[in-house]
């Protein structure tokens, strides 16, 4: 089953068809989906998200439940209740143990997909009910039920 927003984006019609020929492509999804290539693209997000994260939130960071966690940010400085870029969860104070299981999915789809993941998740949409990636990880965990 494959749920995609009712009224697609100029974005998210752009990375529905990169995401289509992605797929649909043999050889370029055996490619930018390997682990050759996916495990540096989430090592790099992951030092971007600290890198972020860190001087965001004043180096306040800590690793809990499955994921390193920035709090205190500037609420423009994430998406959302929070998000996550790589191993890092950005967030001012969401920080309930249901949303970080959530949260641990998401890293868990980074560390597959790698920076795929990126227009990967804009292709599925920006309403989180329809998101795949956010079905996977739980909507209700993540507070969108």
């Amino acid at each position: 089953m494959q749920i995609r927003p009712e009224n697609p984006s100029r974005a998210e019609r752009f990375f529905q068809g990169w995401a289509h020929l992605t797929v649909r492509t043999p050889l370029a999804r055996r490619v930018l989906l390997s682990r050759v290539i996916a495990l540096p693209g989430y090592w790099f997000a992951t030092g971007a998200g600290l890198i972020w994260g860190g001087v965001m939130s004043g180096f306040r960071l800590r690793r809990e439940g499955g994921v390193i966690v920035a709090s205190h940010l500037p609420r423009w400085a994430f998406g959302r209740g929070g998000t996550t870029i790589g191993a890092v969860y950005l967030t001012r104070d969401n920080v309930r143990p249901n949303v970080l299981e959530h949260e641990a999915v998401h890293r868990a789809q980074w560390r597959r997909y790698g920076l795929c993941f990126i227009p990967l998740y804009i292709a599925a949409g920006v309403v989180a009910t329809t998101n795949r990636f956010e079905i996977e990880a739980g909507l209700k965990k993540g507070g969108y039920q």
